[in-house]
This record gives structure tokens, C-alpha cells and sequence, in this order.
């Protein structure tokens, strides 16, 4: 850290720390970018980072995962939450007039595989876990019962009363199989909302579509559950009004038949998953409880959060590493440890559990949404990237030049990511961030 701040391009360095935004492994980039004019061959602008400290830019890691990044992770909830609150009062591209559309607020949860603790609260009191005065006893003599009223912070929520008892393989092929799950779920609510207008599905689309967004999440216990924005527009996607037999009442309806109905079978284990029983359907109001502000900072908020609930790793896990030396809880490793099992099994090498072990089994992405819903990603980065620019213009960092007519040559080299343990509590002095573990985020080169 002296070293560091002895250095006579400490300033510049600082600065591409600031510009990172608190970024916990920065990308180091090696390379250059020419500007030519394309009419006379004439070189116009030149950066490269021989001129950098140590010879490399650093940039942002980008990650959606706060528990890798929380600055970038940040970046990602504020991007997604813009996103989803587009598609529910509009702006960024999307008619404010979408405010007036039916609109849903819709929790797809998993089966039960087993009795786990839970924390139960009823007019702010909290009940006891799975009190029974008959409780049977399990064949591994365990009595199915708990009594206990569980803190928020107990560690034993989301464990099963007998692990022995408890579905492992179920709650994995349930992860890997959710994806399905949740396509065949659209599309039996196309078809249902259809018949309910005595539509055929085609028919429908000339009147009335559905817009999604949608986020996973996972619980203590381990499996997945949706959380999703239903909306109805008009044939034309937003910018058109849905008819006024397209009510919330009647999308309610299709959503509740649709999540009864739809199944997934994993054939080579002849086993068929659907939805849990625990439906949750709600009106989003812009005056309620659940107005469009709770709803986007609700999905924005998982849509940066993984497995690391359940008490897993946040990385791969290789079939030569020792499970027994892994530092999770235990619920987790029998988990893993059923991933690695399933995934030996050659019927079962599409799910690819033993590559995406470390999520349980889960290989889907965690926030999608329908292309009519509202803006992108991409939109919301690109109009940032524009904003950055043209201030790099204002302060004179960048020429100002027409883009039509310039011949932009760009060469960069991958030269290594994160921080050394000197440059973390500087980085986290300079802007302000928690500091990383030094254990997973010290630097590493080529």
C-alpha cells in the first residue's frame, strides 16, 4: 500500500479506480485505439495504455452478483429496476399510457420435498416451527416435529427435520427442470386466456398479447421460485391498449389454471415435476401496498442474489474436489453431493448437474423478460456509455469528430483481474466500498 502511494502515477491510478465505481476485481486490459479519418488516411487520435500505471487499464467487472461485486452487482439491480418500472408506468422508450394496462404480480413456488424449518409469524407472533402432538416418527428415527420458535438469523432454516427423509434428488431435477417448467407456463397461459375469450391462440394475438418479467429466487431450503410481472397490451405490444375483455380478472384466471396444469417429465427417471400448490396472484396498483416502485425493487433485488442463501459456493465445482472439505453447510453439500451423483447418469447429461452443481442444479437465467415488455439491457448501457463520452468530449479526454467518418482500430489483451491486498484498502478508501476477501479477490495475471 506504501508502494503504491509512493508511485508518481498514483493519481492516475486513483483514478481508474474511481472511474470503476468501487469495483472489487477489475478487469486489466493491455492494448490501444486508433482513430483515423477514413478520406485521407490521417491518424486523428491515439490512446494506449503503455502510459497507464503498470501498463493496463482497469474497467469494471460487470458482474451481475453481489456476492462477487457489490458495486457492479449495484449497477445491474438500478439497470433491471429501471427496466422493469419501464414496463409498468412507463418511460425509456415505453408509453406512459402502459400505467393503465392490466398488470399482475404472480409467485410460481416449488413442490414440498420434505419437511424443513421454517419461521412462521401470525399478527406479529412468532409460531412455533412444525409443532404436532401426533408426530410420527420418520423410519431413520427422527420425530417429524419442531417446536421451536426460529430467530431470522437460525441457522438450521431451510434444513430438512431428517435429512435422510428428505427428496435431495427432487429438489435438484426440480432446479434443472424449472426453466421448462416456466415455458410450458407461458404457454399454457396464452392458450388458456385465449379460450377464455373464445379465441383460437392466433386469433388472440390479433386482439390482446402478454408481457413478462420475470426473476428467480432462491429459498432457504434450496429450490427455486418465480417472481413475475404479467401485463396485458393491445395486438401492437405497449403502445396499444388491450380490449376491454382483457381484464385482470380474466389473466388471474389463466394464470391459476395455467400453474395447476403445466408439467415437465424427465423421462430416463420417469419423474414429472409441476409448480408448488402456494400460488401467489396480485393486482400491481400505483396507489396500493404493491405499487410499481415495491414490485421493481423487488425483482431488481434478486436479480443480483444467487444460491449463496442456501449456503453454497459462488464458483464451479470441479469433480475432483473433496465435498467433505468444502466450506458449506451440510443441507447444501447433500445437495451438491446429488448434482455430482445425477450427473453421472448418461440420460441425464442435457440437465448438466454436475457443471452447474454449485446453483444446485439450477442452469437458468435468474431475470427475463418478453421482448414487447419495455427496454433492454443493451438500451440502458448504451445510452450510459453515450452519456460517459460525451462528457470525456466536454473535459477534452476524447477529439470531437463525426463517427461516420472516422476508422475506429481497436487491439486490447486480457492482462489479468482483481486487486492486490495493498490496492484493495486504498480502492476502499477511495470510494468507499466494503472491503473484499483477500483470500478470493487478490489479483491474478497472465
Amino acid at each position: 500500500m506504501i508502494h503504491r502511494l509512493n508511485q508518481p502515477d498514483y493519481d492516475r491510478w486513483a483514478g481508474q479506480i474511481r472511474r470503476t465505481g468501487g469495483c472489487r476485481q477489475p478487469i486489466h486490459l493491455r492494448g490501444k485505439v486508433e482513430h483515423y479519418d477514413q478520406a485521407t488516411g490521417h491518424l486523428l487520435h491515439r490512446y494506449s495504455t503503455s502510459t497507464e500505471p503498470n501498463g493496463v487499464l482497469r474497467v469494471a467487472c460487470k458482474t451481475r452478483r453481489a456476492s462477487r461485486c457489490p458495486a457492479c452487482a449495484e449497477v445491474y439491480r438500478a439497470d433491471t429496476y429501471q427496466l422493469v418500472r419501464a414496463g409498468l408506468v412507463g418511460g425509456k422508450g415505453v408509453p406512459e399510457t402502459v400505467s393503465a394496462h392490466p398488470c399482475l404480480f404472480v409467485t410460481l413456488t416449488a413442490p414440498s420435498f420434505g419437511a424443513v424449518h421454517v419461521r412462521r409469524e401470525k399478527n406479529g407472533k412468532v409460531l412455533p416451527c412444525h409443532a404436532r402432538r401426533d408426530a410420527e416418527t420418520c423410519p431413520h428415527g427422527q420425530v417429524m416435529s419442531c417446536t421451536d420458535r426460529h430467530s431470522p438469523d437460525d441457522p438450521r432454516l431451510g434444513e430438512p427435520l431428517c435429512p435422510d427423509c428428505y427428496d435431495y434428488d427432487g429438489s435438484v431435477l426440480f432446479n434443472a427442470i424449472s426453466p421448462e417448467l416456466w415455458r410450458r407456463f407461458t404457454l399454457a397461459l396464452r392458450r388458456r386466456f385465449a379460450r377464455l375469450n373464445g379465441l383460437t391462440v392466433k386469433a388472440s394475438r390479433e386482439h390482446v398479447s402478454i408481457a413478462f418479467a420475470k426473476v428467480a429466487e432462491y429459498q432457504r431450503r434450496g429450490v427455486v421460485h418465480f417472481h413475475a410481472v404479467i401485463r396485458l397490451d393491445g395486438p401492437d405490444g405497449p403502445d396499444s391498449p388491450p380490449p376491454p375483455r382483457a381484464t385482470a380478472d380474466a389473466l388471474a384466471e389463466a394464470v391459476q389454471h395455467a400453474a395447476a396444469v403445466v408439467t415437465a417429465e424427465i423421462k430416463p427417471l420417469s419423474r414429472t415435476f409441476r409448480w408448488g400448490t402456494q400460488l401467489d396472484v396480485r393486482p400491481i396498483t400505483m396507489d396500493g401496498d404493491l405499487t410499481e416502485q415495491a414490485v421493481a425493487a423487488y425483482i431488481a433485488k434478486y436479480a443480483t442474489k444467487a444460491a449463496e442463501c442456501v449456503g453454497t459456493l459462488d464458483r464451479r465445482i470441479q469433480p475432483l474436489d473433496d465435498l467433505a472439505a468444502l466450506p458449506v453447510r451440510e443441507h447444501a453439500r447433500r445437495l451438491i453431493a446429488a448434482c455430482m451423483r445425477l450427473g453421472g447418469n448418461p440420460g441425464l447429461a442435457d440437465l448438466r448437474l454436475t457443471h452447474w452443481a454449485h446453483m444446485l442444479g439450477f442452469r437458468g437465467h435468474f431475470s427475463t423478460k418478453s421482448r414487447c415488455y419495455s427496454t433492454t439491457l443493451g438500451a440502458l448501457r448504451a445510452a450510459r456509455e453515450e452519456h460517459m463520452r460525451a462528457e470525456q468530449i466536454i473535459t477534452g479526454r476524447l477529439p470531437l469528430f463525426d463517427e461516420d467518418t472516422v476508422l475506429v482500430v481497436a487491439h486490447w489483451q486480457y492482462a489479468g483481474q482483481g486487486l492486490s491486498a495493498g490496492d484493495q484498502l486504498l480502492a476502499a478508501a477511495i470510494t468507499g466500498t466494503p472491503l473484499a476477501d483477500p483470500l478470493r479477490s487478490e489479483a491474478t495475471h497472465e
